[in-house]
């Protein structure tokens, strides 16, 4: 976006940019930026907040006013609230055993923890009107049962049309950790990004199996499968 306000301005257009990493808008040099200290995929802080949003576009729009110039890169004062952990927050569901890492056990406790994830998701939908979960046209159960036959070794079919099946997995596992972590944040609690993070990669079987199924893509002798585990499944924060 940083770059694109460029072709803008030279269209008379007036342009201003939120940029969240700041060697990068130092570098592409905007007519106006604003940076701010959130992690990436949150540009105007928080979900669920709006009056701190509102905050973060009123100062981004605010660079429309000054006359200094002719770059401009303002930073945003104060860091997202909900870094800040949330003593009361408790995971979705309590581990009975340790998480398998492999094989048909991780398939199968994948699917026992999508089907005790099932209420607290259901609630979340129902608090907040919406889902994020859809990228691979699939229900959340069939999603399960699709990566779990990945995990046991299977190379099914794409059950989408047009996609192919390694593209169909990628999504079926995104839609899972939007599942779990949609159904980690029901009941009004506040978690902060690191607790959530935590426990899907730490304590979940949706993270083990993104993990194996990211290892045996590495592995893979297709191109496109070392693609996607390289840069799509796993956060570089979490390898």
């Amino acid at each position: 976006m940083s770059a694109l306000a460029h072709y803008l301005e030279e269209e008379y257009i007036p342009s201003v940019a939120i940029a969240l990493i700041r060697p990068q808008a130092e570098r592409t040099r905007p007519p106006r930026a604003l940076w701010v200290p959130f992690e990436l995929g949150r540009p105007v802080g928080p979900p669920n907040d709006p009056a701190f949003q509102k905050r973060v576009l009123r100062a981004a729009l605010g660079l429309l006013e000054r006359t200094d110039g002719p770059v401009l890169l303002a930073d945003f004062p104060d860091d997202d609230p909900r870094e800040q952990p949330d003593p009361g927050w408790r995971p979705p569901i309590s581990a009975a055993a340790p998480v398998p890492t492999d094989g048909v056990p991780l398939a199968d406790a994948l699917l026992a923890e999508l089907r005790a994830l099932a209420p607290a998701y259901a609630r979340s939908c129902t608090e907040r009107l919406r889902s994020t979960v859809g990228l691979s046209g699939l229900s959340p159960a069939e999603c399960g049962e699709y990566v779990a036959a990945w995990l046991r070794g299977e190379r099914p079919a794409s059950p989408t049309e047009d996609m192919s099946p390694i593209l169909c997995l990628r999504f079926a596992i995104d839609d899972l950790k939007a599942y779990a972590l949609e159904a980690a944040i029901a009941g009004g609690s506040h978690p902060s990004s690191q607790q959530l993070g935590d426990w899907l990669w730490n304590d979940s079987a949706v993270g083990a199996a993104t993990r194996t199924l990211r290892a045996a893509f590495m592995a893979s002798d297709d191109e496109r499968a070392k693609l996607i585990g390289t840069m799509f499944l796993v956060p570089g924060t979490r390898l």
